[in-house]
């Protein structure tokens, strides 16, 4: 299971992919497990996150990242700086 990291993707892309009109979740500076039981894509629009899976490496992830997680993924968010961020299931 690995975690798709695109950084500064090109804003063609987030039109094509329709990331303006996604929801917005945010969360304060925090550390807690999280399973993704779908695929996730997201684009951070704020802050600074490192996301563990189990049994791989650590992803730092921030403003201007372009995110995908597999379903099935089990890992650990270590939130630095407050997150804000357009996400979609599919």
């Amino acid at each position: 299971m690995e975690i798709r990291l695109i950084r500064n993707p090109d804003p063609q892309q987030l039109d094509e992919l329709g990331v303006r009109d996604w929801p917005i979740w945010e969360k304060e500076v925090s550390t807690f497990p999280w399973t993704y039981d779908a695929t996730e894509t997201c684009y951070i629009l704020e802050g600074r996150v490192t996301v563990t899976p189990e049994g791989g490496e650590p992803v730092t992830i921030e403003a201007g990242d372009l995110v995908t997680f597999p379903a099935g993924m089990s890992c650990v968010w270590e939130i630095h700086a407050p997150i804000r961020k357009h996400y979609n299931f599919s």
